[in-house]
């Protein structure tokens, strides 16, 4: 297929290798970011409308609501070379109700719509094994089920509607972020106590505590390494929107609310661009007591 991809950040780098790899023709807008490397695997077009006018599918994966809406309707965007038939598949993470708002623009311009934000970080899109969570008709479905393959390896149809993939995204997001602040809390308990915080959690491992966090993101608490991965300021702007939409239905969301004050915590000590497992140092700040030393 042709397809366009307007978004080469940590994330959708690798996945549009991936596609490309796969065989696929894969356009991207112009940028100062791209590399030689994107240059010589990605055609290149000067605008977004230019790389929607070319394509069978397009797809976004940028930080967040507004970036998104600026891609689809803004000056020389991929409304403006959208031809019908066209699919456009949302993969970033942003608010299902503006979700729904896009997608009714884009069909009424003839196009269809699918919102498949993705979780896995950036170890997941380089392995090809994201998990995709998806909302749109069945038919759209089917006609991006193989792209999606090249990307991921958890796949689901979440519902048939616009916006059903975000809500996903973001019950994903308030379980990734409460249970990496339980982790930090549980560890930095640990380290405080005077036990190893290392043999601590491979002691957790083999019992009912288990988790790919506590596997992954404790393992980068006590090794004090930091760098993204998933940033804590991309993470607060998912737990933000969960807020919102908690509020919109009358939905008590506290832990929620409390991890978003620890992430913004670390957002004020300069700490935004860290990984989201960073939210610990704000807990370490409370406990005046670090996991680990830092390296």
């Amino acid at each position: 297929m042709n397809i366009g991809f307007l978004g080469l950040g940590i994330m959708g780098r690798p996945m549009a290798g991936h596609l490309k790899a796969a065989g696929h023709d894969v356009t991207v807008v112009e940028r100062r970011s791209l590399t030689a490397e994107d240059r010589a695997n990605f055609a290149v077009a000067p605008t977004a409308a230019a790389v929607a006018a070319g394509a069978e599918i397009v797809i976004l994966m940028v930080p967040d609501t507004p970036d998104v809406e600026a891609v689809l309707f803004g000056a020389n965007g991929v409304a403006a070379g959208l031809k019908p038939g066209t699919l456009v598949i949302d993969m970033s993470s942003i608010s299902p109700t503006a979700t729904k708002i896009f997608a009714e623009r884009i069909k009424a311009l003839g196009g269809e719509y699918l919102d498949a934000p993705v979780s896995g970080g950036e170890v997941g899109a380089k392995n090809a094994a994201l998990t995709i969570m998806v909302g749109g008709a069945q038919a759209s479905f089917d006609r991006a089920l193989p792209v999606f393959e090249k990307m991921g390896k958890n796949i689901t149809l979440v519902g048939t509607e616009n916006g059903a993939g975000q809500t996903c995204k973001v019950a994903n997001q308030i379980i990734v972020a409460l249970t990496i602040e339980a982790v930090g809390e549980a560890l930095v308990f640990a380290s405080k106590a005077g036990a190893d915080p290392a043999k601590v959690r491979q002691a957790l491992m083999g019992g009912l505590a288990t988790s790919r966090i506590l596997e992954l993101h404790g393992e980068r608490m006590i090794k004090r390494t930091f760098a993204p991965g998933f940033r804590i300021e991309l993470h607060q702007k998912d737990l933000a929107l969960a807020l919102s939409a908690g509020k919109e239905l009358g939905v008590a969301l506290p832990n929620t609310a409390s991890t978003a004050q620890l992430m913004a915590s670390c957002a004020a000590m300069g700490g935004g661009a860290w990984d989201h497992s960073g939210l610990v140092k704000a807990l370490e700040t409370m406990a005046a007591h670090k996991v680990a030393p830092d390296a």
